[in-house]
């Protein structure tokens, strides 16, 4: 369950989004779950940079409705999905970063598996580089419902933790509380960068 505390908490990781450039032109959406029925969304057309508590609104998790009558984000379909699938997930990000953005498109296969990196470990439950870690990649669609059904589907076959990339689009990614979603954001961020900069240099 989430508080005023955590939505603050929020509020300040917006921020820092936006001073990294990782939500450019009022692009990507970010929210904190408020209990099991309810979560709070940022608005949508909204300079994540610059975001406010007021600028969240209340959000039904199962039917995706804004009690307030104003306008949630386009993708707040993902963000439900993830509170519906996982209980522990009490905060969600999406952002466009260059790097999730580009390589999400590199990646032909449905997952983008990382070893041999350290930074693995910023990420909840990872111990050593040796292991794999897998982000599915799914296709991009304009069709918020039918993605969130296929990202569902996946998840009762396969492991979905941490976040998961969306081609040409970028990075949605969570955690038990705003502090630890911001950890993946910023471990997965960096690995994706290791990422590109090891395919570059494969093709020189």
């Amino acid at each position: 369950m989430t508080d005023n505390l955590q939505l603050t908490h929020l509020v300040d990781a917006c921020r820092w989004i936006g001073a990294k450039g990782w939500a450019p032109a009022t692009g990507g959406n970010m929210s904190v779950r408020q209990d099991e029925h309810l979560c709070w969304l940022s608005e949508s057309g909204k300079d994540k940079g610059s975001l406010t508590t007021k600028d969240f609104l209340q959000v039904e998790i199962a039917t995706n409705r804004a009690p307030s009558g104003r306008t949630p984000s386009a993708e707040t379909g993902l963000h439900t999905l993830i509170y519906r699938l996982f209980p522990e997930a009490n905060a969600v990000l999406h952002v466009h970063t260059v790097n999730a953005t580009v390589l999400s498109r590199l990646v032909k296969e449905a997952e983008l598996n990382i070893s041999g990196f350290e930074m693995q470990k910023s990420l909840t439950g990872q111990t050593t580089h040796q292991d794999t870690v897998a982000i599915p990649v799914f296709d991009n669609d304009q069709d918020i419902d039918a993605l969130a059904s296929r990202i569902a589907h996946y998840a009762q076959e396969r492991p979905l933790n941490y976040g998961f990339l969306l081609r040409g689009h970028g990075l949605t990614c969570w955690g038990r509380n705003v502090a630890e979603a911001r950890r993946h954001l910023e471990g997965l961020e960096f690995l994706f960068e290791c990422e590109m900069r090891l395919r570059q240099l494969e093709r020189v």
